[in-house]
Protein backbone atom coordinates (compact mmCIF):
# COMPACT_ATOMS: atom_id res chain seq x y z
CA UNK A 1 0.00 0.00 0.00
CA UNK A 2 1.00 3.42 -0.10
CA UNK A 3 2.63 5.35 2.82
CA UNK A 4 4.53 8.34 1.92
CA UNK A 5 4.21 10.73 -0.90
CA UNK A 6 6.43 13.22 -1.95
CA UNK A 7 5.75 16.05 -4.31
CA UNK A 8 7.69 18.78 -5.13
CA UNK A 9 7.64 22.34 -7.76
CA UNK A 10 4.45 20.41 -9.35
CA UNK A 11 1.42 22.37 -10.65
CA UNK A 12 0.60 24.39 -7.91
CA UNK A 13 2.72 22.58 -5.46
CA UNK A 14 5.48 24.01 -4.04
CA UNK A 15 6.36 20.64 -1.90
CA UNK A 16 4.34 18.66 0.32
CA UNK A 17 4.84 15.27 2.07
CA UNK A 18 1.90 12.97 2.72
CA UNK A 19 1.64 10.16 5.45
CA UNK A 20 -0.72 7.41 4.59
CA UNK A 21 -2.22 4.81 6.56
CA UNK A 22 -4.23 1.38 5.95
CA UNK A 23 -7.86 1.71 5.57
CA UNK A 24 -10.20 4.12 4.54
CA UNK A 25 -8.71 7.95 4.23
CA UNK A 26 -10.36 10.92 2.11
CA UNK A 27 -9.47 13.86 0.78
CA UNK A 28 -12.00 16.83 0.59
CA UNK A 29 -11.02 20.62 -0.57
CA UNK A 30 -12.35 23.49 -2.21
CA UNK A 31 -13.30 23.48 -5.74
CA UNK A 32 -9.97 24.62 -7.34
CA UNK A 33 -7.83 23.85 -4.01
CA UNK A 34 -6.29 21.57 -5.60
CA UNK A 35 -7.40 17.66 -5.42
CA UNK A 36 -7.30 17.04 -8.93
CA UNK A 37 -3.52 18.06 -9.04
CA UNK A 38 -2.90 15.78 -6.19
CA UNK A 39 -4.43 12.81 -8.20
CA UNK A 40 -2.49 13.91 -11.44
CA UNK A 41 0.55 13.76 -9.45
CA UNK A 42 -0.32 10.29 -7.97
CA UNK A 43 -1.28 9.52 -11.51
CA UNK A 44 2.39 10.93 -12.69
CA UNK A 45 4.29 8.82 -10.05
CA UNK A 46 2.08 5.50 -11.36
CA UNK A 47 3.40 5.59 -15.05
CA UNK A 48 1.23 8.64 -16.57
CA UNK A 49 3.53 10.82 -19.54
CA UNK A 50 4.46 14.18 -18.78
CA UNK A 51 6.22 16.95 -20.07
CA UNK A 52 7.56 20.47 -18.89
CA UNK A 53 4.20 21.93 -18.78
CA UNK A 54 3.56 20.83 -15.09
CA UNK A 55 6.28 22.12 -13.53
CA UNK A 56 5.26 24.90 -11.17
CA UNK A 57 8.88 27.26 -11.12
CA UNK A 58 9.88 26.33 -15.14
CA UNK A 59 13.95 26.44 -13.95
CA UNK A 60 13.21 23.37 -11.86
CA UNK A 61 12.89 20.14 -11.66
CA UNK A 62 9.94 18.07 -10.61
CA UNK A 63 10.02 15.57 -7.92
CA UNK A 64 7.59 12.94 -6.98
CA UNK A 65 8.34 10.31 -4.47
CA UNK A 66 6.10 7.25 -3.79
CA UNK A 67 6.83 4.87 -0.74
CA UNK A 68 5.09 1.49 -0.72
CA UNK A 69 4.79 -0.99 1.68
CA UNK A 70 4.49 -4.03 -0.91
CA UNK A 71 5.52 -6.99 2.14
CA UNK A 72 1.86 -9.24 1.37
CA UNK A 73 1.39 -8.79 -2.19
CA UNK A 74 3.50 -11.40 -3.97
CA UNK A 75 5.36 -9.35 -6.17
CA UNK A 76 8.71 -10.77 -6.20
CA UNK A 77 8.64 -12.59 -9.18
CA UNK A 78 7.95 -9.26 -10.99
CA UNK A 79 11.16 -7.47 -9.20
CA UNK A 80 13.33 -11.02 -10.40
CA UNK A 81 12.03 -10.58 -13.99
CA UNK A 82 12.90 -6.89 -14.14
CA UNK A 83 16.33 -7.29 -12.83
CA UNK A 84 15.67 -4.94 -9.81
CA UNK A 85 16.30 -5.89 -6.23
CA UNK A 86 13.39 -6.35 -4.07
CA UNK A 87 12.96 -5.05 -0.66
CA UNK A 88 9.88 -4.54 1.55
CA UNK A 89 9.06 -1.09 1.39
CA UNK A 90 9.26 -0.49 -2.79
CA UNK A 91 10.48 3.01 -3.59
CA UNK A 92 8.94 5.17 -6.89
CA UNK A 93 10.82 8.19 -7.91
CA UNK A 94 9.41 10.59 -11.25
CA UNK A 95 11.91 13.34 -12.17
CA UNK A 96 10.96 16.17 -14.95
CA UNK A 97 13.28 18.09 -15.86
CA UNK A 98 13.11 21.83 -16.93
CA UNK A 99 13.32 20.47 -20.87
CA UNK A 100 10.40 18.07 -19.97
CA UNK A 101 13.05 15.30 -19.65
CA UNK A 102 11.58 12.18 -17.61
CA UNK A 103 13.09 10.40 -15.78
CA UNK A 104 11.94 7.42 -13.95
CA UNK A 105 13.47 5.37 -10.70
CA UNK A 106 12.48 1.84 -8.81
CA UNK A 107 14.52 1.46 -5.66
CA UNK A 108 16.37 4.54 -6.31
CA UNK A 109 17.92 2.38 -9.79
CA UNK A 110 17.63 3.91 -13.18
CA UNK A 111 14.26 2.38 -15.11
CA UNK A 112 11.97 2.41 -17.71
CA UNK A 113 8.53 3.73 -17.94
CA UNK A 114 7.33 0.70 -19.98
CA UNK A 115 8.50 -1.53 -16.74
CA UNK A 116 6.54 1.32 -14.82
CA UNK A 117 3.40 1.04 -16.43
CA UNK A 118 3.53 -2.90 -16.24
CA UNK A 119 4.67 -2.44 -12.53
CA UNK A 120 1.46 -0.22 -11.16
CA UNK A 121 -1.75 -2.23 -12.41
CA UNK A 122 -0.07 -4.50 -9.13
CA UNK A 123 0.49 -1.43 -6.64
CA UNK A 124 -3.01 0.40 -6.82
CA UNK A 125 -6.26 1.24 -9.19
CA UNK A 126 -6.79 5.20 -9.98
CA UNK A 127 -10.40 5.44 -10.60
CA UNK A 128 -10.71 9.06 -12.08
CA UNK A 129 -14.24 10.43 -12.80
CA UNK A 130 -13.60 9.77 -16.57
CA UNK A 131 -13.63 6.00 -15.92
CA UNK A 132 -17.33 5.69 -15.25
CA UNK A 133 -17.57 5.30 -18.76
CA UNK A 134 -15.41 2.17 -18.97
CA UNK A 135 -18.90 0.68 -18.00
CA UNK A 136 -20.02 0.36 -21.71
CA UNK A 137 -16.71 -0.87 -22.85
CA UNK A 138 -16.30 -4.67 -23.58
CA UNK A 139 -12.40 -5.13 -22.56
CA UNK A 140 -13.57 -3.53 -19.19
CA UNK A 141 -16.33 -5.67 -18.90
CA UNK A 142 -14.07 -8.59 -19.74
CA UNK A 143 -11.29 -7.55 -16.84
CA UNK A 144 -14.58 -7.64 -14.34
CA UNK A 145 -15.45 -10.77 -15.20
CA UNK A 146 -11.85 -12.27 -15.34
CA UNK A 147 -11.28 -10.76 -11.85
CA UNK A 148 -14.44 -12.45 -10.64
CA UNK A 149 -14.11 -15.96 -12.19
CA UNK A 150 -9.74 -15.74 -11.33
CA UNK A 151 -9.27 -16.62 -14.66
CA UNK A 152 -6.20 -13.97 -15.02
CA UNK A 153 -3.47 -16.49 -14.96
CA UNK A 154 -4.71 -19.09 -17.47
CA UNK A 155 -5.80 -15.32 -19.90
CA UNK A 156 -1.89 -14.73 -19.83
CA UNK A 157 -1.13 -18.10 -20.67
CA UNK A 158 -3.61 -18.54 -23.22
CA UNK A 159 -2.81 -15.25 -24.38
CA UNK A 160 0.85 -16.05 -24.90
CA UNK A 161 -0.20 -18.76 -27.10
CA UNK A 162 -2.87 -17.33 -28.92
CA UNK A 163 -0.06 -14.49 -30.03
CA UNK A 164 2.11 -17.82 -30.62
CA UNK A 165 -0.66 -18.52 -32.92
CA UNK A 166 -1.23 -15.56 -34.96
CA UNK A 167 2.48 -15.02 -35.83
CA UNK A 168 2.70 -18.45 -37.12
CA UNK A 169 -0.49 -17.94 -39.19
CA UNK A 170 0.91 -14.37 -40.37
CA UNK A 171 4.14 -16.52 -41.16
CA UNK A 172 1.74 -18.69 -43.14
CA UNK A 173 -0.21 -16.34 -45.12
CA UNK A 174 3.32 -14.53 -45.65
CA UNK A 175 4.73 -17.67 -47.21
CA UNK A 176 1.70 -18.69 -49.07
CA UNK A 177 1.36 -15.10 -51.20
CA UNK A 178 5.93 -16.01 -51.67
CA UNK A 179 5.03 -18.84 -53.08
CA UNK A 180 2.31 -17.89 -55.06
CA UNK A 181 4.29 -15.37 -56.97
CA UNK A 182 7.95 -16.82 -56.74
CA UNK A 183 5.95 -19.82 -58.33
CA UNK A 184 4.65 -16.96 -61.02
CA UNK A 185 8.69 -15.86 -61.54
CA UNK A 186 9.92 -19.22 -61.62
CA UNK A 187 10.24 -19.28 -65.28
CA UNK A 188 11.75 -16.09 -65.36
CA UNK A 189 14.21 -17.03 -62.73
CA UNK A 190 15.59 -20.26 -64.46
CA UNK A 191 15.71 -17.87 -67.55
CA UNK A 192 18.79 -15.53 -65.38
CA UNK A 193 20.15 -18.63 -63.54
CA UNK A 194 20.65 -20.68 -66.32
CA UNK A 195 22.13 -17.55 -68.32
CA UNK A 196 24.40 -17.04 -65.49
CA UNK A 197 25.40 -20.57 -65.03
CA UNK A 198 26.11 -21.27 -68.86
CA UNK A 199 28.72 -18.08 -68.30
CA UNK A 200 30.92 -20.32 -66.20
CA UNK A 201 31.72 -16.45 -64.14
CA UNK A 202 35.03 -16.87 -61.81
CA UNK A 203 35.42 -14.42 -59.21
CA UNK A 204 38.11 -11.92 -60.40
CA UNK A 205 37.84 -12.84 -64.22
CA UNK A 206 36.87 -9.48 -65.39
CA UNK A 207 40.40 -7.92 -64.16
CA UNK A 208 42.82 -10.45 -64.88
CA UNK A 209 41.16 -10.27 -68.85
CA UNK A 210 41.42 -6.44 -69.05
CA UNK A 211 44.65 -7.05 -67.83
CA UNK A 212 46.01 -10.09 -70.53
CA UNK A 213 44.23 -8.02 -72.95
CA UNK A 214 46.01 -4.75 -72.57
CA UNK A 215 49.18 -6.68 -72.70
CA UNK A 216 48.53 -8.11 -75.95
CA UNK A 217 47.58 -5.28 -77.46
CA UNK A 218 50.87 -3.52 -76.53
CA UNK A 219 52.88 -6.56 -77.44
CA UNK A 220 55.13 -4.79 -79.68
CA UNK A 221 55.71 -2.28 -77.31
CA UNK A 222 56.33 -4.44 -74.66
CA UNK A 223 58.56 -6.99 -76.30
CA UNK A 224 61.14 -3.85 -77.83
CA UNK A 225 61.67 -2.26 -74.32
CA UNK A 226 62.08 -5.70 -72.63
CA UNK A 227 65.05 -6.40 -75.32
CA UNK A 228 66.08 -2.48 -75.22
CA UNK A 229 66.60 -3.13 -71.47
CA UNK A 230 68.15 -6.57 -71.97
CA UNK A 231 70.65 -5.17 -74.07
CA UNK A 232 71.96 -1.85 -71.79
CA UNK A 233 71.91 -4.29 -69.08
CA UNK A 234 74.45 -6.95 -70.57
CA UNK A 235 75.22 -7.20 -73.98
CA UNK A 236 76.19 -3.37 -75.53
CA UNK A 237 79.55 -2.21 -75.13
CA UNK A 238 78.56 0.48 -72.10
CA UNK A 239 76.24 -2.04 -70.89
CA UNK A 240 76.05 -2.28 -66.83
CA UNK A 241 76.71 -5.74 -66.08
CA UNK A 242 80.60 -5.72 -67.71
CA UNK A 243 81.46 -2.56 -66.14
CA UNK A 244 80.37 -3.94 -62.27
CA UNK A 245 82.24 -7.20 -63.13
CA UNK A 246 85.38 -4.66 -63.59
CA UNK A 247 84.69 -2.92 -60.72
CA UNK A 248 84.38 -6.52 -58.55
CA UNK A 249 87.93 -7.31 -60.33
CA UNK A 250 89.53 -3.92 -59.49
CA UNK A 251 88.32 -4.30 -55.68
CA UNK A 252 89.87 -8.24 -55.77
CA UNK A 253 92.79 -6.31 -56.96
CA UNK A 254 93.36 -4.55 -53.65
CA UNK A 255 91.67 -6.09 -51.01
CA UNK A 256 94.60 -7.48 -49.41
CA UNK A 257 96.46 -4.28 -48.42
CA UNK A 258 93.26 -2.12 -48.31
CA UNK A 259 90.19 -3.68 -46.04
CA UNK A 260 87.39 -1.46 -47.08
CA UNK A 261 87.04 -3.01 -50.32
CA UNK A 262 86.54 -6.36 -48.68
CA UNK A 263 83.24 -5.39 -48.27
CA UNK A 264 83.14 -3.10 -51.43
CA UNK A 265 83.93 -6.14 -53.55
CA UNK A 266 81.07 -8.26 -51.32
CA UNK A 267 78.46 -5.22 -52.85
CA UNK A 268 79.24 -5.38 -56.16
CA UNK A 269 79.34 -9.04 -56.65
CA UNK A 270 75.88 -9.11 -54.77
CA UNK A 271 74.87 -6.19 -57.70
CA UNK A 272 76.25 -8.57 -60.19
CA UNK A 273 74.55 -11.67 -59.44
CA UNK A 274 71.07 -9.20 -58.90
CA UNK A 275 71.71 -7.97 -62.54
CA UNK A 276 72.76 -11.09 -64.22
CA UNK A 277 69.20 -12.63 -62.70
CA UNK A 278 67.34 -9.31 -63.64
CA UNK A 279 68.58 -10.02 -67.48
CA UNK A 280 68.17 -12.80 -67.54
CA UNK A 281 64.32 -12.58 -66.07
CA UNK A 282 63.87 -9.69 -68.97
CA UNK A 283 65.47 -11.96 -71.85
CA UNK A 284 63.02 -14.61 -70.95
CA UNK A 285 60.22 -12.31 -70.93
CA UNK A 286 60.98 -10.65 -74.40
CA UNK A 287 61.07 -14.05 -75.28
CA UNK A 288 57.51 -14.64 -74.23
CA UNK A 289 55.68 -12.04 -75.55
CA UNK A 290 54.06 -12.61 -78.99
CA UNK A 291 51.37 -10.87 -80.38
CA UNK A 292 48.34 -13.32 -80.61
CA UNK A 293 44.92 -12.02 -83.13
CA UNK A 294 43.38 -14.99 -82.25
CA UNK A 295 43.72 -14.80 -78.12
CA UNK A 296 43.24 -10.95 -78.36
CA UNK A 297 39.39 -11.81 -80.14
CA UNK A 298 38.88 -14.84 -77.90
CA UNK A 299 39.44 -12.70 -75.06
CA UNK A 300 37.28 -9.57 -76.52
CA UNK A 301 35.14 -12.17 -77.35
CA UNK A 302 34.65 -12.98 -73.65
CA UNK A 303 35.05 -9.64 -71.99
CA UNK A 304 32.16 -8.20 -74.18
CA UNK A 305 29.74 -11.16 -72.48
CA UNK A 306 30.56 -10.40 -69.50
CA UNK A 307 30.15 -6.41 -69.75
CA UNK A 308 26.72 -7.13 -71.48
CA UNK A 309 26.07 -9.43 -68.22
CA UNK A 310 26.98 -6.61 -65.89
CA UNK A 311 24.76 -3.64 -68.08
CA UNK A 312 22.22 -6.50 -67.64
CA UNK A 313 22.02 -6.86 -63.49
CA UNK A 314 23.21 -3.46 -63.15
CA UNK A 315 26.38 -4.23 -61.18
CA UNK A 316 29.52 -3.39 -62.11
CA UNK A 317 31.72 -6.92 -61.21
CA UNK A 318 32.03 -10.16 -61.28
CA UNK A 319 32.01 -11.15 -57.66
CA UNK A 320 28.53 -9.15 -57.96
CA UNK A 321 26.86 -11.28 -60.71
CA UNK A 322 28.14 -14.70 -59.41
CA UNK A 323 26.14 -13.10 -56.01
CA UNK A 324 22.89 -12.93 -58.32
CA UNK A 325 23.90 -16.31 -59.60
CA UNK A 326 23.30 -17.65 -56.50
CA UNK A 327 20.79 -15.50 -55.10
CA UNK A 328 18.59 -17.00 -58.35
CA UNK A 329 19.71 -20.71 -57.62
CA UNK A 330 18.43 -20.36 -53.29
CA UNK A 331 15.17 -18.98 -55.11
CA UNK A 332 14.88 -21.81 -57.20
CA UNK A 333 15.32 -23.82 -54.74
CA UNK A 334 12.87 -22.41 -52.08
CA UNK A 335 10.27 -22.20 -54.82
CA UNK A 336 10.86 -26.03 -54.77
CA UNK A 337 10.62 -26.21 -51.07
CA UNK A 338 7.51 -24.08 -50.79
CA UNK A 339 4.95 -26.79 -51.27
CA UNK A 340 6.55 -28.60 -47.97
CA UNK A 341 7.47 -25.87 -46.12
CA UNK A 342 3.77 -24.62 -46.33
CA UNK A 343 2.36 -27.76 -45.55
CA UNK A 344 4.71 -28.05 -42.04
CA UNK A 345 3.58 -24.78 -41.07
CA UNK A 346 -0.26 -25.57 -41.73
CA UNK A 347 -0.03 -28.53 -39.35
CA UNK A 348 1.88 -26.85 -37.07
CA UNK A 349 -1.07 -23.64 -37.06
CA UNK A 350 -3.75 -26.22 -37.04
CA UNK A 351 -2.49 -27.88 -34.11
CA UNK A 352 -1.81 -24.60 -32.34
CA UNK A 353 -5.70 -23.33 -33.24
CA UNK A 354 -6.93 -26.29 -31.12
CA UNK A 355 -4.93 -25.95 -28.59
CA UNK A 356 -5.85 -21.95 -28.10
CA UNK A 357 -9.64 -22.92 -29.09
CA UNK A 358 -9.29 -25.45 -26.00
CA UNK A 359 -7.62 -23.49 -23.47
CA UNK A 360 -10.32 -20.52 -24.90
CA UNK A 361 -13.08 -22.58 -23.97
CA UNK A 362 -12.08 -23.89 -20.48
CA UNK A 363 -11.70 -19.95 -19.90
CA UNK A 364 -15.08 -19.25 -21.43
CA UNK A 365 -16.88 -22.12 -19.06
CA UNK A 366 -14.86 -20.68 -16.15
CA UNK A 367 -16.77 -17.18 -16.98
CA UNK A 368 -19.79 -18.33 -17.78
CA UNK A 369 -19.91 -20.62 -14.36
CA UNK A 370 -19.63 -16.90 -12.40
CA UNK A 371 -22.16 -15.13 -13.89
CA UNK A 372 -24.87 -16.10 -11.46
CA UNK A 373 -22.36 -15.05 -8.89
CA UNK A 374 -21.62 -11.27 -10.34
CA UNK A 375 -24.84 -10.92 -11.17
CA UNK A 376 -26.40 -11.66 -7.50
CA UNK A 377 -23.49 -9.79 -5.84
CA UNK A 378 -23.76 -6.56 -8.17
CA UNK A 379 -27.67 -6.96 -7.63
CA UNK A 380 -27.49 -7.26 -4.11
CA UNK A 381 -24.85 -4.14 -3.68
CA UNK A 382 -27.24 -1.90 -5.93
CA UNK A 383 -29.93 -2.64 -3.72
CA UNK A 384 -28.09 -1.61 -0.84
CA UNK A 385 -27.32 1.51 -2.45
CA UNK A 386 -31.09 2.39 -3.09
CA UNK A 387 -31.92 0.49 -5.66
CA UNK A 388 -34.26 -2.49 -5.48
CA UNK A 389 -35.90 -2.82 -8.63
CA UNK A 390 -32.19 -2.83 -10.19
CA UNK A 391 -31.71 -5.97 -12.57
CA UNK A 392 -27.76 -6.55 -14.07
CA UNK A 393 -27.17 -9.48 -16.12
CA UNK A 394 -24.20 -10.28 -18.34
CA UNK A 395 -25.13 -11.52 -21.85
CA UNK A 396 -22.66 -13.90 -23.64
CA UNK A 397 -22.62 -14.97 -27.22
CA UNK A 398 -20.15 -17.18 -28.93
CA UNK A 399 -17.21 -14.77 -30.96
CA UNK A 400 -16.83 -15.03 -34.36
CA UNK A 401 -13.49 -16.17 -34.16
CA UNK A 402 -10.77 -16.35 -31.44
CA UNK A 403 -9.54 -13.09 -30.09
CA UNK A 404 -6.39 -12.50 -27.51
CA UNK A 405 -9.74 -12.47 -24.62
CA UNK A 406 -10.63 -15.75 -25.80
CA UNK A 407 -13.88 -16.85 -27.65
CA UNK A 408 -16.59 -14.73 -25.45
CA UNK A 409 -18.30 -11.68 -26.57
CA UNK A 410 -19.51 -10.38 -22.90
CA UNK A 411 -22.13 -7.35 -22.36
CA UNK A 412 -23.10 -6.23 -19.50
CA UNK A 413 -27.17 -5.60 -19.10
CA UNK A 414 -28.74 -3.04 -16.76
CA UNK A 415 -31.51 -1.45 -15.90
CA UNK A 416 -32.81 0.54 -12.61
CA UNK A 417 -36.55 0.18 -12.55
CA UNK A 418 -39.48 -2.41 -12.87
CA UNK A 419 -40.84 -3.63 -15.79
CA UNK A 420 -38.17 -2.34 -18.06
CA UNK A 421 -35.61 -4.83 -19.55
CA UNK A 422 -31.90 -4.41 -19.18
CA UNK A 423 -30.42 -2.96 -21.89
CA UNK A 424 -26.09 -1.68 -22.53
CA UNK A 425 -25.58 0.21 -19.60
CA UNK A 426 -24.93 3.65 -21.43
CA UNK A 427 -28.01 3.83 -23.30
CA UNK A 428 -29.93 3.64 -19.65
CA UNK A 429 -28.22 4.54 -16.87
CA UNK A 430 -27.83 7.78 -15.14
CA UNK A 431 -25.02 9.45 -13.77
CA UNK A 432 -25.85 8.98 -10.20
CA UNK A 433 -26.63 5.09 -11.35
CA UNK A 434 -23.42 4.58 -13.30
CA UNK A 435 -21.30 5.69 -10.04
CA UNK A 436 -23.42 3.07 -7.83
CA UNK A 437 -22.80 0.14 -10.52
CA UNK A 438 -19.14 1.03 -10.57
CA UNK A 439 -18.62 0.52 -7.38
CA UNK A 440 -20.42 -2.01 -7.36
CA UNK A 441 -17.98 -3.52 -9.77
CA UNK A 442 -14.69 -2.20 -7.89
CA UNK A 443 -16.65 -3.51 -4.53
CA UNK A 444 -16.65 -6.74 -6.25
CA UNK A 445 -13.13 -7.17 -7.95
CA UNK A 446 -11.41 -5.79 -4.70
CA UNK A 447 -13.16 -9.09 -3.16
CA UNK A 448 -11.02 -11.18 -6.06
CA UNK A 449 -7.56 -9.70 -6.47
CA UNK A 450 -5.02 -8.69 -3.78
CA UNK A 451 -4.39 -5.28 -5.46
CA UNK A 452 -2.57 -3.11 -2.40
CA UNK A 453 -4.36 0.19 -2.85
CA UNK A 454 -7.65 1.73 -4.93
CA UNK A 455 -7.66 5.06 -5.57
CA UNK A 456 -11.64 7.02 -6.24
CA UNK A 457 -11.93 10.61 -7.96
CA UNK A 458 -15.32 11.67 -6.81
CA UNK A 459 -16.43 8.08 -8.02
CA UNK A 460 -19.69 9.58 -5.99
CA UNK A 461 -20.62 11.83 -8.80
CA UNK A 462 -24.74 12.13 -8.95
CA UNK A 463 -25.34 10.58 -5.68
CA UNK A 464 -25.80 12.74 -2.11
CA UNK A 465 -27.57 12.15 1.10
CA UNK A 466 -29.02 8.35 2.29
CA UNK A 467 -26.89 6.48 -1.13
CA UNK A 468 -24.28 8.79 -0.38
CA UNK A 469 -23.84 7.04 3.13
CA UNK A 470 -24.15 3.59 2.12
CA UNK A 471 -21.27 4.37 -0.71
CA UNK A 472 -19.34 5.56 2.10
CA UNK A 473 -20.35 1.98 4.37
CA UNK A 474 -18.85 0.10 0.84
CA UNK A 475 -15.46 1.54 0.52
CA UNK A 476 -15.37 1.58 4.55
CA UNK A 477 -16.08 -2.69 4.09
CA UNK A 478 -13.46 -2.38 1.15
CA UNK A 479 -10.82 -0.61 3.18
CA UNK A 480 -10.74 -3.89 5.45
CA UNK A 481 -8.89 -5.83 2.33
CA UNK A 482 -7.26 -2.86 0.89
CA UNK A 483 -6.20 0.60 1.27
CA UNK A 484 -8.97 3.04 0.01
CA UNK A 485 -8.28 6.48 -0.72
CA UNK A 486 -11.25 8.90 -2.00
CA UNK A 487 -11.55 12.23 -3.20
CA UNK A 488 -14.91 13.40 -1.96
CA UNK A 489 -17.22 16.03 -1.82
CA UNK A 490 -19.82 14.51 0.12
CA UNK A 491 -19.86 14.69 3.74
CA UNK A 492 -21.85 11.34 4.13
CA UNK A 493 -18.80 9.89 2.49
CA UNK A 494 -16.15 11.61 4.26
CA UNK A 495 -17.81 10.39 7.93
CA UNK A 496 -16.88 7.06 6.94
CA UNK A 497 -13.33 7.89 6.94
CA UNK A 498 -10.39 6.71 9.47
CA UNK A 499 -8.18 9.39 8.44
CA UNK A 500 -9.52 12.74 7.12
CA UNK A 501 -6.62 14.63 4.52
CA UNK A 502 -7.86 18.53 3.39
CA UNK A 503 -6.26 19.85 0.32
CA UNK A 504 -6.07 23.78 0.64
CA UNK A 505 -4.73 27.15 -0.86
CA UNK A 506 -2.15 29.23 0.49
CA UNK A 507 -1.31 32.95 -0.99
CA UNK A 508 2.50 34.46 -0.24
CA UNK A 509 4.09 36.85 -2.20
CA UNK A 510 2.27 37.45 -5.14
CA UNK A 511 1.98 33.30 -5.55
CA UNK A 512 -0.92 30.91 -4.78
CA UNK A 513 0.36 27.11 -3.50
CA UNK A 514 -1.51 23.95 -2.80
CA UNK A 515 -1.11 21.92 0.29
CA UNK A 516 -2.43 19.52 2.75
CA UNK A 517 -3.07 18.07 5.86
CA UNK A 518 -4.20 15.44 8.21
CA UNK A 519 -7.27 16.95 10.10
CA UNK A 520 -7.64 16.38 13.84
CA UNK A 521 -10.93 14.99 15.38
CA UNK A 522 -12.02 18.55 16.10
CA UNK A 523 -10.75 20.14 12.34
CA UNK A 524 -12.71 16.92 11.02
CA UNK A 525 -15.67 17.89 12.66
CA UNK A 526 -15.75 21.42 11.23
CA UNK A 527 -14.61 20.72 7.85
CA UNK A 528 -17.93 18.17 7.43
CA UNK A 529 -19.94 20.97 9.17
CA UNK A 530 -18.33 22.86 6.66
CA UNK A 531 -19.54 20.63 3.69
CA UNK A 532 -22.68 20.02 5.08
CA UNK A 533 -24.21 23.82 4.98
CA UNK A 534 -20.93 26.38 2.86
CA UNK A 535 -18.36 28.69 4.35
CA UNK A 536 -20.96 29.88 7.25
CA UNK A 537 -20.88 26.74 9.75
CA UNK A 538 -24.50 26.73 12.04
CA UNK A 539 -24.95 24.28 15.01
CA UNK A 540 -27.04 22.14 13.17
CA UNK A 541 -24.32 21.78 10.83
CA UNK A 542 -22.15 20.63 13.86
CA UNK A 543 -24.75 18.09 14.74
CA UNK A 544 -25.38 17.03 11.50
CA UNK A 545 -21.43 16.29 11.12
CA UNK A 546 -21.22 14.57 14.98
CA UNK A 547 -24.41 12.45 13.88
CA UNK A 548 -22.66 11.52 10.55
CA UNK A 549 -19.27 10.82 12.08
CA UNK A 550 -20.87 8.70 14.76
Amino acid sequence: MLTNLTINNYALIDALEIKFGSGFSVITGETGAGKSILLGAMSLLLGKRADSSVLKEKSKKCTIEGFFDIRRYGLEDFFSDNDIDFFDTLIIRREISASGRSRVFVNDSPSTLSVLKELSPLLSDIHSQHKNLELGNFSFQLKVTDAAAGTNSALLKYKKHFLAYKAKLSDLEKLRAEAEKSKADFDYFQYRFNELEAAEITEGEVKQIENELESLNHAEDIQKNLSHSFLLLQEEETSILPQIQAAHAAMLRIENFYTPAIELKNRLKSLEIEISDLSAEIETLAGDVQYNSALINEHTTRLDLLYQLMQKHKVDTDTALIEIKNTLENSLQNINSYDENILKLEQWVASAKEKVKIQAEKISKARQKVFPKIEKEITSLLFRLGMPDAKFIIARAESKMLTADGCDDIQFLFSANKNIAPQEISSVASGGEISRLMLSIKFLISKSTALPTIIFDEIDTGVSGDIADKMGDIMKLMSENMQVIDITHLPQIAAKADTHYLVYKEASNNSVASNIKILSNTERLNEIAKMLSGENITEAAIENAKVLMG
